[in-house]
């Protein structure tokens, strides 16, 4: 890095720190110019992705946010960080705008990182790419390492009789993970009140508690540039949005209610996706991304650690939100948290499956730099993250996040059959297999438990679905025979650009809503594919397609509880689903689509014979694939 950009980079976030301490409505008021005592320091933010440094040689545990909210000093730190990255001016290069940016609008050039030619309209971020679960973490952690560094500062502004505890508390911060595929704590929403419950929020700073705009909530254009979102009404918006209502309305706000209990409704689908993922997807390259590689008729991995990560933007989005287009997603908060999950599940999937990696892949879509068929592989460029002046962090150098000063409380020091059961105990919930791993022998005879299901009633609003902790267990031999019980799966494929744009694709066992805007949080709901896709000038219409999974497993347990349905046995459900399972398809503001004018469409149903896990410190055992019917040709 040259002497002229180094000095660039210093006077730029001196600079944000200028526009910091000019008090805006919603910003905290720290009683005095802070720029003339951050110039007593030696400002440490850099293009250079470092991460955050080790404590005693120890990298340390990035928190849920529910338990970095428990420790008061840590969290009033975080959320001070955050709204002091959000205020810095747009224009340099360590904002919110700025970072948040690099990923798709406004295809902005980063670090000096130019786009090769043809590749200036699109942010840096791989999609349905070999590199989708390795690039994102240095950018993860090039987010860290700035709020950590303000982070730092905020904490020697504190009084001196509180300045000690603060600077302590700053020097183990980590950013959070959103765990939204685990159950909630009883009587919370799957979204944390914290981050929806409230535009604004209390905090404790060194200038005393202040009421200032929860930086959680939404992020604020300042200014606001109708240029970088070209579409209507994103070009109206001055601050993002969460199912904002009215859809189309330039006066749209917030329905962060609706987005809890959507996120509510498919944590069931959540839930089984992921810990089949765990379970049934030892290679690299079908767990990374959804780009489908035919591999015969009954292909058995449609699904990826992408496709369900796609799922939670469009769902968390509201369907219309900015979280659930790509090139917007980055500005809403929640896409930190978010990733910063999808992250840990992918430290967790290697520790589980620490052999495969990496291959060679052809890229689909462009990115700032990337051109479409240009060879990824481990040793490309994670642009525009720089390992030192010159060269790039690659997936094989980020193999190990530990890299980066952090890790999480699931896989550090642990092995694997310790992890296992975590991932049963976290994500096992909805899955038959838990009855025989968790619970007693009178539950397993169709009792229930009433220690359950205190403060459960939240868990109602899960869709169709079963629920081992709240739900009556049906009898054993209505599910399993010799130890194996069935999974029952629609795989889905589509072409991501279909409808120039987000959409989603819904799957129904009982009556459908007549309102469209209703379906994400439908009692009939067995599970929804979210397409995570661009739309207008942001997009390219592309024929290629993407692969992904609706569970069917927990929803038709609550068919055999309920005496829709005798078993889980192939002889059973086939004929029910061939009656009753329906399709719906819904673009981002809520426009039905027939679904055979989908281009590419195409769900069929499968199911697999899976051998019961006898402990919860084993993974259960998948048999073949099996295809049973079409639902949509």
């Amino acid at each position: 890095m040259s002497f002229i950009h180094k000095t660039s980079l210093v006077i730029g976030f001196l600079l944000s720190v200028v526009v910091a301490d000019l008090v805006h409505p919603g910003q905290y008021d720290y009683g005095f110019n802070a720029d003339v005592r951050f110039r007593k320091r030696d400002p440490v933010q850099s293009r250079i992705v470092t991460g955050v440094p080790r404590v005693d040689g120890q990298a340390l545990l990035r928190p849920d946010i529910r338990d970095l909210q428990k420790d008061e000093d840590k969290w009033n730190l975080y959320i001070l960080a955050l709204s002091w990255m959000q205020y810095t001016d747009q224009e340099m290069p360590f904002s919110w705008y700025q970072i948040t940016g690099i990923h798709g609008a406004p295809a902005l050039t980063w670090g000096d990182v130019d786009p090769t030619p043809g590749n200036e309209h699109s942010g840096y971020c791989t999609h349905v790419s070999i590199l989708f679960p390795t690039w994102h973490r240095p950018y993860l952690a090039l987010y860290e390492q700035v709020l950590y560094n303000i982070v730092q500062y905020i904490a020697t502004l504190y009084p001196p009789d509180r300045v000690d505890r603060f600077q302590q508390a700053a020097t183990t911060f980590r950013i959070p993970y959103w765990d939204w595929a685990a159950l909630p704590p009883d009587g919370a929403s799957v979204l944390p009140l914290s981050v929806g419950g409230s535009s604004t929020i209390n905090i404790t700073g060194p200038n005393g508690v202040q009421s200032i705009s929860n930086p959680l909530f939404s992020y604020v254009f300042k200014p606001f540039n109708s240029s970088t979102f070209p579409d209507f009404p994103y070009n109206t918006w001055t601050e993002t949005k969460r199912a904002p209502r009215p859809t189309n309305s330039p006066n749209a706000t917030s329905n962060n209610s609706f987005v809890a209990h959507a996120l509510d409704t498919h944590l069931p689908s959540f839930q089984q996706r992921l810990h089949n993922l765990f379970s049934n997807y030892p290679n690299y390259s079908s767990f990374s991304n959804e780009a489908w590689i035919p591999s015969g008729v009954n292909n058995d991995t449609y699904d990826s650690i992408e496709s369900l990560h796609d799922a939670i933007h469009t769902v968390g989005g509201g369907v219309y939100g900015h979280l659930a287009i790509i090139a917007y997603s980055g500005f809403d908060p929640l896409f930190w948290l978010h990733h910063t999950n999808v992250d840990r599940l992918f430290a967790m999937w290697q520790l589980l499956y620490n052999n495969s990696y990496v291959v060679p892949q052809p890229a689909v879509y462009s990115t700032h730099t990337t051109s479409p068929g240009e060879t990824e592989d481990s040793q490309t460029a994670l642009t525009p993250f720089f390992s030192n002046e010159t060269d790039f962090w690659t997936s094989d150098a980020v193999r190990d996040h530990e890299v980066f000063g952090y890790t999480y409380a699931d896989v550090a020091n642990k092995s694997r059959p310790e992890l296992v059961a975590t991932i049963n105990r976290l994500y096992g919930n909805f899955s038959p297999a838990s009855m025989f791993t968790r619970q007693s022998g009178s539950q397993r005879h169709g009792k229930r438990h009433d220690e359950h299901t205190i403060n459960r009633g939240l868990y109602r609003e899960n869709g169709v679905s079963w629920n081992s902790q709240t739900s009556a267990y049906p009898p054993t031999s209505a599910i399993f025979s010799g130890g194996k019980y069935r999974e029952w799966i629609a795989n889905i494929r589509v072409n991501k650009h279909a409808m120039d744009g987000s959409f989603s694709i819904h799957l129904f066992l009982g009556e459908i809503p007549s309102d469209p805007l209703s379906w994400p949080v439908a009692s009939s709901l067995a599970g929804t594919l979210g397409v995570f896709a661009h739309s207008g000038a942001h997009g390219r219409r592309h024929d290629r397609k993407v692969t992904g999974t609706v569970p069917l497993t927990s929803a038709l347990m609550n068919m055999v509880v309920s005496g829709k349905v005798p078993s889980l046995h192939k002889g059973d459900v086939e004929p029910f689903l061939k009656s009753n399972l329906e399709s719906r398809v819904s673009l981002a503001n809520g426009t039905v689509v027939d679904v055979n004018e989908v281009d590419g469409l195409c769900i069929s149903i499968v199911s697999s014979l899976v051998r019961a896990p006898e402990s919860e410190t084993m993974l259960s055992e998948w048999g073949k694939i099996e295809y049973h019917f079409d639902l949509v040709a």
